[in-house]
């Protein structure tokens, strides 16, 4: 296992190897070290992998600190999660530029039933520390929730400390190196999420807080999540890249309002009115849009006969949807996907295909159940 993760960070670590390309070499191989070990004429007739890709494998520059990666993340009681690990964010692994690999800290299920990503300004005003706080109250009464943010001033600090306030599990997400914690002023915050939460990253020990690693920070934080919350934003900012990225993600996206004359509401008022954000007022607004409310209610009871188990000619992808569908019968098309292990794109085209035959039928906010 050890030489295998070792081979996994110096993959992550070799130029001009990007999740596509480690996808691809790693599917056909079987593992990274196999990869590695492989002739470059077989490198070769891996689809991509030309002999200039071939050559950069052999000449091995990502081992030149692989073992170094390795011993700090075993010093620090960090974990190395390559894409094929178990506990790698399967939301998020689904999505076409998924970190290859993520450093982690922490005690929280990166893939708990239901993950939240609460964003927004850093300039946060009374009004939006408040809503916050409510919001992470009202999401305390589920046992099986994360809380995602990006450890930032504003906002994503205060979800942070209410999370830690009401033992809700929360994670931030970093654009620096774990060992890194930015911005300073959190670092009791971030000690105090291990308990009950932790860090992610996927830059490796020692890297700075550079600026365009926010851009790439807020991808993973709307990636891993079933719901992106912005509770301020203005007309600009880091928060309404990350709204954007999820409604690119085929993620819900919520938003709460504010008054028209506040400019840390502007931006959520127009995510609203531009239909990029469904509206936040209460946690119902929430379990309404994931589905969540239908939990309390009545199971289906397995000594119905359900119909579609007489229809032939089903696929067993299609077979696999409607047997989630009858134990679910309210779902979100992500929470499909990944429950399924069938891509989101693949997963369209099924789900189109088979409420055609009416064996089932759309619901608000992108859900499905049997016909």
């Amino acid at each position: 296992m050890e030489e295998e993760i070792i081979h996994q960070i110096a993959l992550s670590l070799t130029p001009g190897i990007g999740i596509a390309l480690s996808r691809q070499l790693v599917s056909y191989c079987g593992s990274a070290q196999e990869v590695f070990k492989a002739s470059k004429g077989k490198l070769t007739r891996i689809p991509g992998i030309g002999d200039k890709t071939a050559e950069i494998i052999h000449a091995r520059e990502g081992f030149s600190v692989a073992d170094f990666v390795y011993e700090q993340a075993l010093k620090q009681n960090v974990r190395i999660l390559f894409y094929t690990n178990k506990d790698y964010p399967t939301r998020l692994k689904q999505l076409p530029d998924a970190p290859m690999l993520l450093y982690y800290k922490g005690t929280a299920d990166l893939n708990a039933k239901k993950v939240v990503a609460i964003v927004g300004t850093r300039n946060a005003t009374t009004y939006g520390k408040k809503i916050t706080e409510e919001l992470i109250t009202s999401l305390s009464v589920y046992p099986d929730v994360l809380v995602v943010s990006g450890l930032a001033y504003g906002i994503d600090i205060t979800a942070h400390k209410a999370s830690v306030k009401h033992s809700v599990p929360t994670v931030g997400v970093l654009g620096s190196g774990i060992d890194t914690i930015y911005p300073a002023a959190h670092k009791n915050t971030a000690q105090q999420m291990f308990n009950n939460g932790g860090l992610l990253t996927e830059y490796t020990f020692g890297t700075k807080p550079d600026a365009p690693h926010f851009p790439d920070r807020n991808r993973i934080v709307a990636g891993m999540s079933d719901v992106t919350i912005v509770v301020e934003a203005a007309i600009k900012g880091g928060a309404l890249i990350t709204a954007q990225i999820a409604n690119d993600y085929n993620r819900d996206v919520m938003a709460i309002p504010g008054s028209l004359d506040q400019p840390y509401s502007a931006g959520c008022n127009r995510l609203i009115r531009n239909h990029q954000a469904h509206i936040y007022t209460s946690l119902s607004d929430l379990e309404y849009l994931i589905g969540w409310a239908e939990e309390t209610g009545e199971k289906n009871n397995p000594s119905v006969p359900i119909p579609w188990m007489q229809q032939e000619g089903l696929s067993e992808s299609e077979k696999s949807i409607l047997t989630l569908l009858t134990t679910q019968p309210d779902i979100l098309i992500d929470d499909l996907s990944w429950k399924s292990q069938i891509p989101v794109n693949q997963m369209a085209s099924i789900l189109l295909t088979l409420e055609l035959q009416g064996l089932i039928k759309s619901l608000p906010g992108k859900r499905f159940s049997l016909a």
